[in-house]
C-alpha cells in the first residue's frame, strides 16, 4: 500500500483513523503496477486489510544507556526482536510499553494532545534530574520530564514506573522521588515501583540484587507514601511490585488495597488477582488488556499486549489467549485426563500456586518450579522461562503424567531460547496464565485440545 486517503500513514493509529472513514481510498502497488482501489462503507467498520507492523515509520529506539536495562543483560543467539530498544511514545499507547520521554518532541506532544493517545506509560525513575541524568545516561534525561508535565497539563492520563536499582535510587532518592511525584505531578495515575531485575550476563558492577532487608524497607516506605496520598489525593497513587513482598518474605496486601488492580500489567496485585481466579471469586480473568489493538484490524501479535508474549517485568503477568471460553490451549499427547498433575512454573510462581493448589486437598498435583539457570542472576519469575531449563526439569518427571505450561512463557508457540513445545521431552499441555485456566485445567475442563508431536 502506499497511501490511505491520500497520506502515508506513519503507523497503525493514522492507519486506523483513516480506514474508520466511510469513504476509503487506497493507493497500492502490485506487480509493478500503481493502483486506486476505492471502498465505501459503514463509517468504523473493519477494513478487513492486515497490516504487517505497528509502526510504518521505523520504531524510535532508545537512545539512553541504562546500566539496569534487562536487553543488555541477554545472551547473544537469542530473536533479534528481543534486542530491540524501543522508546517510542506510539508503542506505550498502543502495548504499554515505558517510555522515558527523551526524545519526545513538541510534534510528538502535538500529536498526542490532538488524537487524545491515551493513556502514555512513563519511565520516571527519579525526579531529581540529576539522578535521572545518571540513571539514563543521558544529559536529556532530567530536562525531558518536562514532557512529563506537560502530558498531564492537558489532560493525558499517564502511569509511570520506577525501576528501583539498590544504592542508585532506592532510600532517600526514592523518597525525594515520592515527594516530587506529589508535589510536580499529582495527576499521574498511578506510580508503580518494581525491582531491579539482574542476570548472570549483567556486565554493570553498579548493579547489584535487593537484599530482604532492602525489599522490606522498600515495602514499608510504599505503604507509608500511599497513607500520605491518600490523605492528601484521596488514592493511594504509589504500588509495589508483587516482587517485593515475595523477596521481603511478607504477605501481599488486601485486594481491596489495590484499588481495582488497574496496574495489574506492571506485576502488581496478580498474586491477589490469582487467587481471586482460582477461587471462583471472579467471572473473567484480569489479564492484560488488548486496549488499542483491540479494534484494529490485523494487528500484529507482537509486543507488550500480544498472545502468549513472554517477559515484561514480572513473570506473574497474566496473558490473554484466543482459544476459547477457557481461555487456554491444551497440548496433549498420551497421558490420561486422571493422571497425576504437574504445574511448571517459575520459582516465584512457585510460591503463590503452591499455597493455592495445597488449598485443594489433592495428592495428585504437584507445583514443579523451574530454576532459571538459562538467566540467572534473580531470574525467578515465569514469563522468563526458557525451553532449555523446562526441558532439563520435564526430563526429570516421570512419563505418563499431565504437564501443565503456562502460556506468558511462550510467544507464537516458541520460548525466548527459540525452543518449541514440541521439543520438550514430554508432552505439555500450554494454558492461559491466570487462575480460572489453572483450576479448569486441574480439574480437566478443557475448551480445545490441539495434539501436537512431542520429540523424546
Amino acid at each position: 500500500m502506499l497511501t490511505i486517503n491520500g497520506t502515508v500513514p506513519r503507523d497503525i493509529i493514522e492507519w486506523r483513523f483513516a480506514a474508520d472513514d466511510a469513504e476509503v481510498t487506497l493507493e497500492v502497488q502490485r506487480g509493478g503496477l500503481e493502483l486506486t482501489i476505492e471502498i465505501e462503507k459503514r463509517a468504523g467498520e473493519p477494513l478487513g486489510a492486515e497490516v504487517s507492523s505497528a509502526v510504518f515509520d521505523r520504531v524510535r529506539t532508545c537512545d539512553n544507556h541504562c546500566e539496569f536495562c534487562f536487553i543488555y543483560q541477554l545472551p547473544k543467539g537469542l530473536r533479534k526482536s528481543l534486542y530491540l530498544k524501543d522508546d517510542d511514545y506510539r508503542l506505550s499507547f498502543l502495548y504499554g510499553n515505558f517510555t522515558t520521554l527523551t526524545r519526545f518532541t513538541e510534534a510528538d506532544l502535538e500529536r498526542v494532545i490532538t488524537e487524545r493517545l491515551s493513556p502514555i506509560n512513563v519511565s520516571i525513575h527519579a525526579t531529581d534530574p540529576e539522578v535521572r541524568n545518571r540513571m539514563l545516561k543521558n544529559p536529556r534525561g532530567g530536562m525531558s520530564l518536562r514532557w512529563l508535565r506537560a502530558l498531564l497539563d492537558h489532560g493525558i492520563a499517564v502511569r509511570g514506573q520506577v525501576v528501583l536499582c539498590p544504592g542508585v535510587n532506592d532510600g532517600l532518592v526514592f523518597e525525594q522521588t515520592m515527594l516530587g511525584v506529589l508535589d510536580q505531578y499529582p495527576e499521574l495515575e498511578s506510580v508503580a515501583v518494581v525491582p531491579l531485575g539482574l542476570s548472570k550476563f549483567n556486565a554493570e558492577s553498579a548493579m547489584r540484587l535487593h537484599t530482604q532487608a532492602e525489599a522490606r524497607a522498600m515495602v514499608a516506605s510504599v505503604r507509608d507514601w500511599q497513607e500520605i496520598f491518600l490523605r492528601v489525593l484521596g488514592r493511594r497513587m504509589v504500588f509495589a511490585a508483587d516482587e517485593y513482598f515475595l523477596m521481603a518474605d511478607l504477605p501481599f496486601p488486601d485486594a481491596d488495597s489495590y484499588e481495582g488492580f488497574h496496574m495489574h500489567e506492571d506485576g502488581i496485585g496478580m498474586a491477589r488477582t490469582f487467587e481471586l481466579e482460582f477461587n471462583g471469586s471472579v467471572a473473567q480473568p484480569t489479564g492484560p488488556l488488548s486496549g488499542f489493538f483491540a479494534a484494529v484490524d490485523g494487528a500484529p501479535a507482537e509486543g507488550y499486549r500480544a498472545p502468549r508474549n513472554p517477559a515484561g517485568d514480572t513473570g506473574l503477568r497474566g496473558c490473554s489467549t484466543d482459544a476459547g471460553a477457557a481461555g487456554s490451549v491444551s497440548v496433549r499427547l498420551g497421558p490420561r485426563p486422571d493422571a497425576p498433575i504437574g504445574v511448571l512454573t517459575g520459582e516465584f510462581g512457585a510460591r503463590i500456586i503452591g499455597p493455592l493448589v495445597a488449598s485443594l486437598g489433592r495428592d495428585d498435583i504437584r507445583i514443579i518450579p523451574v530454576v532459571n539457570e538459562f538467566f540467572g542472576g534473580n531470574t525467578a519469575v515465569t514469563g522468563l522461562m526458557v525451553g532449555a531449563d523446562v526441558a532439563r526439569v520435564l526430563a526429570e518427571q516421570p512419563a505418563g503424567h499431565r504437564y501443565l505450561l503456562p502460556d506468558v512463557c511462550l510467544s507464537e508457540g516458541r520460548f525466548l531460547d527459540g525452543t518449541t513445545v514440541a521439543e520438550l521431552p514430554r508432552a505439555v499441555e500450554v494454558i492461559a496464565t491466570d487462575g480460572i485456566a489453572l483450576r479448569r485445567a486441574l480439574n480437566a475442563e478443557y475448551a480445545s485440545v490441539e495434539v501436537l508431536e512431542s520429540v523424546s
